[in-house]
C-alpha cells in the first residue's frame, strides 16, 4: 500500500488521558462546525464539552488494546483526530468502528484526513475484526464523497438514536485489507 504522506508540519501520535479536556474541546468545535446546518439547535447546544468529556476520559483510560485515539498536532495544538475500536452498535456487525474522524477546518484539503483514515484502517486491519465501518450522517455529503473517494462503500442506512439527535445515518464499510489510494 502506498502510504499517504502527512503534512510536514503535523505530528501524529497516540492521545493520552491528560489530553481529554483538549480533545473534548476540539471534538465539540469541529462537530459544531460540521453539523451546524444539519443538527437541531438543541443538539448543537447540549452536545458540549461538559457532555463529551466523560466519554473521552473513558476512551483514553481504556486498557482494551483494540481501542485507539490518534491526534494530529500543529504547533502543539490538536488539528485532527481519529478514534476507533470495537463496534458500539449492532449495525456494525463484527466490523471494527471508526468512531471519530475530525480535521480542523484550517487543515482540510492538505491530506491529513486521508492520512488519519489510512492509519486507522491499517491498524484496525491487524485486529480481529471482520472489516471496518463508520457511521456518517446522511446529509453530510462532503464526508460521504470523501469516504467514497477513499474506497469506502455505502452499505446500509439506519437511524442513530443518539443522545439528543436521532439522525439518519449511512454505514460506510471497508474490508480489513483496505487500501486508501
Amino acid at each position: 500500500m502506498a502510504a499517504t504522506q502527512k503534512p510536514d508540519d503535523i505530528e501524529i501520535r497516540a492521545a493520552t488521558t491528560e489530553e481529554a479536556v483538549e480533545i473534548a474541546n476540539f471534538h465539540v468545535k469541529v462537530w459544531r462546525e460540521t453539523y451546524k446546518d444539519m443538527a437541531p439547535e438543541e443538539a448543537i447546544r447540549v452536545l458540549n464539552e461538559e457532555r463529551r468529556l466523560p466519554g473521552w476520559i473513558e476512551v483514553l483510560a481504556s486498557t482494551d488494546v483494540r481501542k485507539n485515539t490518534q491526534i494530529a498536532l500543529a504547533d502543539g495544538k490538536i488539528v485532527g483526530l481519529v478514534s476507533y475500536g470495537p463496534p458500539s452498535s449492532e449495525v456494525f456487525g463484527q466490523r471494527g468502528e471508526i468512531k471519530h474522524l475530525y480535521v480542523d477546518g484550517s487543515q482540510r484539503g492538505r491530506g491529513l484526513g486521508r492520512h488519519l483514515l489510512q492509519q486507522a484502517l491499517q491498524e484496525m486491519g491487524k485486529l480481529d475484526f471482520d472489516g471496518i465501518g463508520l457511521s456518517v450522517v446522511r446529509e453530510n455529503m462532503a464526508a460521504r464523497r470523501f469516504y467514497k473517494s477513499l474506497g469506502g462503500t455505502e452499505h446500509s442506512e439506519f437511524q442513530d438514536p443518539g443522545p439528543i439527535w436521532k439522525s439518519s445515518n449511512i454505514l460506510v464499510i471497508w474490508p480489513t485489507s483496505a487500501e486508501v489510494d
